[in-house]
Formats: C-alpha cells, structure tokens, sequence
C-alpha cells in the first residue's frame, strides 16, 4: 500500500492538480505569521529564553531526538531544562498536561512522555505551545524551555529557532501541504538562527547523525549492543512518520528483519505482537512506552546515539547566555 503523501517525492500529477491549494496554503501561512509579526495576534513572552527545534516539513527529521540530546547536554552545563510539546496522539479531555515517565502516553502522547523518560526534565504538552509553556513556568522551576516542533507556533515567542533537515528527503518536490510535504517555504530558513542536516548533508552544512546505541528490554531492562543481534532474523515493530532511517540501522547491522510498519503514534494492543514464534521484537522508545506495559522477554527497543554538530551547539550556548547577560 502506498503511504500518504507518496506522491510528495517529486512531481507527480497528483501533486499537480493539488498545486491551487499548496498556492492557497502559501497565502495563508504569509498572511498569519505577519499577523503575528505587527502583533495583530497575541504573542507569549516567557521570562526565561525559549529554544525552538522544528522543522519546514510533516514527517520525522530527526528533532525529537536532538531536543532529548539538548537537554541533557543543558544539565550537564548547569541549566534545568523544561520541555514544551503538541503531545500528538494523546487523548487528554483537557490541556496543558504536565507529563512525567510514568505518565500514559494514551492521554498525554507518546513522545512526550519518551521526553520525560530519558531526561528526567519537566515536560509540558498541548496543542498551543504558548499555553504549554506558561503552564509548565506554573509547576516547575526552569531556567530556559526547549519547544520540540512549534517552529510555526507564533503564539510563542523565541529566542532561538533550530530547524532540523532530513538529510535523505530534504524537502520533497518543494510545494507546500497539500501538493507537497512543506509547512512553510523553504525561504523560512533565511531567518531560522541554525539549520541542522540529519544525515547526508552537502558541503557548508552543519550534520547531525544519529546512530544506533544500546538495545534495551522491556520486561527486565536487560541492555546489549545492537551487534549481539547480528545474523538474527527479528520482528522490528513500528509506528514513525519515517521509519526508512530506523530500518536501515538493523539492516546495516547484520540483522535479519521482518517489518511490522504502523502509522505514526499507533495505539498497540496485544494483538500486534500476537506472533507465532520466539524471535526478538525491537521497536523505537515512542513505541516501547505504549507497548511497555504488556511487553515480555521478546521485547526489545534501540536507543539511539545523537552527534551534532559541535560548531551549532557551542552557538546556542553562546546565544543563551548572552540573553541571560541582557535579561
């Protein structure tokens, strides 16, 4: 079956005839972000200096796992971190939600509660990231908020903006939604303070790789290196807007594996790893919290490794403390 959005690869002609709506799209994004811009909509200042990772495109790029990175690399300097997020998939009957490790990825969403996991920092979900940050100052003491995604989430003012790039599918055919895979134009990037390449990057970029670290178990947090799987055949379970990347690191590691490939942010049940054998089954961390709770022994997730580049990293430290002289 072919995903949505196969046709935003390149020029296709079903990307033409939807061609009108992406011009129309164009139009509206212009029209609200100046809006935004001679305050013509309200904008939240927060007291403490706002770092936004997003992107220009639907789809994973690679942010979730840098504003994990950012975080931590934020606390090893001194900082406490606070985290603001959509929470996609969740189905709270009310937002902000404050999210912590054991929270239910069902209410509050999935990569939130990864966020909360693997950083131990405060993180704060909702549709409007203006709110989430607000109500995130409200319960936790932090001294600068991370926005993962909320690159065009106006309603929050930011001191940096990160956009992080696929380094494989860049930009598609380079129309925006519906025609092409495009939020913004790409002429957004001119006045983005840092653009960071995931993987393939071309000469004068700044690259991001991610690589494959340890392999954990569910049931009894057991880790191993990723090689211990080599020449095994594996179920690899999956739920991301992008899981050609995921699936090439066990490939390229040796191992032998059968595609379970789910939407983006899928609710699992126990009838997804109903398999009638005894290999190994590895997913992602957003799927391992969500199947968490049912997991067994077979039940394995890969955390990944993030190396970005020095140069961008020393910037935005610089950038944040120069707002902390100025503050």
């Amino acid at each position: 079956m072919k995903s949505p959005g196969y046709f935003w690869k390149r020029w296709h002609p079903v990307a033409l005839l939807l061609f009108p709506l992406s011009l129309l799209m164009r139009g509206l994004v212009f029209i609200r972000r100046l809006a935004y811009r001679l305050r013509l909509l309200p904008v939240y200042h927060s007291p403490v200096p706002v770092i936004v990772v997003g992107n220009l495109t639907v789809g994973g790029t690679g942010k979730t796992p840098l504003v994990i990175w950012l975080c931590k690399y934020l606390q090893s300097l001194g900082y406490t971190p606070g985290v603001v997020i959509r929470g996609y998939g969740g189905k709270a009957t009310s937002w902000p939600q404050q999210v912590r490790a054991d929270s239910d990825p069902q209410v509050a969403g999935d990569e939130p509660v990864v966020i909360a996991d693997l950083t131990g920092s405060p993180v704060c979900a909702s549709p409007s990231r203006a709110d989430a940050a607000r109500a995130l100052l409200e319960h936790a003491d932090c001294d600068v908020i991370i926005s993962d995604d909320g690159l065009q989430h106006y309603a929050l003012d930011r001191d940096i903006e990160i956009v992080v790039i696929d380094g494989e599918r860049r930009f598609g055919n380079g129309m925006l939604l519906p025609a092409g895979p495009l939020r913004e134009s790409v002429k957004r990037l001119r006045h983005v303070d840092f653009v960071i390449v995931n993987g393939h990057c071309q000469d004068n970029e700044h690259c991001m790789l991610l690589e494959p670290g340890q392999v954990v178990n569910l049931a009894n947090g057991e880790t191993t290196p990723l090689e211990g799987f080599r020449g095994q055949r594996v179920h690899l379970v999956t739920g991301l807007g992008n899981p050609k990347r995921f699936i090439d690191m066990l490939n390229d590691a040796g191992l032998e594996t059968e595609l379970h490939l789910f939407a983006d942010h899928h609710t699992y049940s126990h009838g997804d790893l109903a398999f009638d054998d005894d290999m190994p089954v590895i997913m992602t961390a957003k799927d391992a919290v969500k199947i968490r709770p049912f997991a067994d022994r077979r039940c394995w997730y890969l955390a990944l490794e993030v190396r970005p580049p020095v140069d961008v990293i020393n910037q935005v430290v610089t950038a944040l403390k120069m707002k902390e002289n100025n503050g």
